[in-house]
């Protein structure tokens, strides 16, 4: 299995998906919604929803388009993720694979004023911050949630965002995702692409183009550098 190494001024890692699993919750998240939004597709919703911003699904799959009412439903909605993630049996929010091992090696990098590494979520920061936690991830200084732009993913502004935060330029950058969505931001946003097959098929994240495809992250080691990140990635 050859190794690729590659270094970066820093990495911009996606939540859902790549970070953390959160997919019980999200399914019975939909399942509470379909409740208040009878005939929407939730096979068509959880098959195309992912990496996407909570506001733009409810706008698509419900017909929501009050933006205040969108804020209160997308509160809704994710707080309902963390509710129905841990009942009947569920198993929870949870670090993925490879995940923790990385993190206990970049923590450090996490903080200001210069950071090495970055979260870009679509998700809202409230309930970013409560995934992370029951994942044991840490929060990094630089944190990008969905209120923070106004055109998420696949646009470029999130991922423009937490390279700007970080004070580096985006193509110094590896992007870490799972979603094709996420995928397509990164790559418009100038920056490396690293895939994990945690949530789309392979065929899906090749696609979008991804530089780089690998199971998961226990596929990958990471390491500061004076200057940044080194990236050692076991390619498949």
């Amino acid at each position: 299995m050859p190794v690729i190494t590659e270094q970066f001024d820093a990495v911009l890692f996606d939540m859902d998906g790549t970070l953390v699993d959160s997919t019980d919750g999200v399914v019975g998240a939909w399942e509470t919604f379909a409740e208040t939004y009878p005939g929407i597709d939730l096979t068509a919703i959880l098959s195309s929803s992912h990496g996407v911003r909570t506001v733009e699904n409810l706008r698509i799959h419900c017909g929501v388009t009050d933006p205040d009412e969108l804020e209160r439903e997308a509160r809704r909605f994710e707080d309902a993720i963390v509710e129905n993630s841990t009942k009947n049996g569920r198993r929870g929010i949870i670090a993925l694979p490879g995940v923790a091992e990385i993190m206990k090696e970049i923590e450090p990098a996490k903080t200001l004023p210069n950071p090495r590494w970055a979260i870009v979520t679509s998700a809202t920061r409230g309930y970013a911050t409560a995934a992370l936690g029951a994942a044991k991830v840490p929060v990094p200084d630089v944190f990008v949630a969905s209120e923070d732009v106004e055109k998420g993913k696949p646009e470029p502004d999130p991922y423009l965002l937490g390279a700007k935060k970080c004070g580096v330029d985006p193509k110094r950058c590896l992007v870490v995702e799972d979603a094709p969505a996420g995928i397509r931001s990164g790559r418009a946003a100038g920056a490396k692409t690293l895939a994990v097959i945690t949530s789309h098929t392979r065929e899906q994240v090749e696609d979008a183009q991804a530089d780089f495809v690998v199971k998961d992250l226990s596929s990958v080691r990471m390491r500061p550098t004076s200057s940044g990140i080194e990236v050692n990635i076991n390619t498949d």
